[in-house]
């Protein structure tokens, strides 16, 4: 399997606050990242059903595609009262439908989503849950690697806070009484699900 150098490496992701989150965690390794929606890549259509599948989908398109060393990141919010949901579907649940105005993510309503249905199951439903992240490197020449993390919290509402993004303001992490959103993002970079799938990564390709 090849290893990442200093180089340049594709980020599989349209999202600029995720490319900025990623970016911040592999500057100290000297990699430059772009992504994907800068070099006008599409977005593949992520059929996977598992976090792993999602990953090597996005990263092996771009590789493919840039010709370069690209980098995705499948994460997502579990539920542990609504047997793992959204999950892969995290990003689907904020999705907009075509009655609701503009196409794109409404993450309020998405938050509102599971709220609602925490609330249907009633006051002493169990609010843990965790934030899953897979990164899926992928080279041109169709090696691949993949490293998961994870993240232990608890649901709040109302959402509280104003940095981060996706469901951030709602995700109160395990130790703590602030949101992710709540967060400065040096303190949640260091904790966060898709830290801990980035220090498995490092191990490995910069040990």
């Amino acid at each position: 399997m090849p290893r990442l150098g200093s180089e340049t490496l594709v980020i599989a992701t349209h999202n600029a606050g995720k490319l900025k989150e990623i970016g911040a965690l592999l500057d100290p390794f000297g990699v430059t990242c772009i992504s994907a929606g800068s070099l006008g890549l599409p977005e593949p259509a992520e059929t996977g059903k598992t976090f792993v599948e999602n990953a090597l989908i996005k990263a092996r398109a771009a590789a493919e595609a840039s010709q370069m060393p690209a980098l995705a990141d499948d994460s997502g919010l579990c539920v542990a009262a609504l047997d793992g949901r959204p999950g892969v579907y995290t990003a689907d649940w904020a999705e907009r439908q075509w009655f609701e105005g503009p196409a794109g993510r409404d993450w309020y309503m998405a938050m509102g989503k599971v709220e609602g249905m925490l609330c249907q199951l009633g006051p002493e439903t169990d609010r843990s849950c965790w934030f899953a992240c897979v990164l899926a490197i992928a080279w041109p020449d169709g090696s691949s690697a993949v490293y998961e993390g994870r993240a232990n919290g608890s649901l709040t509402w109302p959402p509280r806070g104003t940095m981060g993004f996706g469901y951030d303001p709602v995700f109160v992490p395990a130790g703590d009484s602030r949101t992710f959103a709540e967060l400065d993002p040096a303190e949640k970079h260091a904790i966060s699900h898709r830290a801990d799938a980035f220090a498995r990564l490092v191990a490995e390709q910069f040990g």
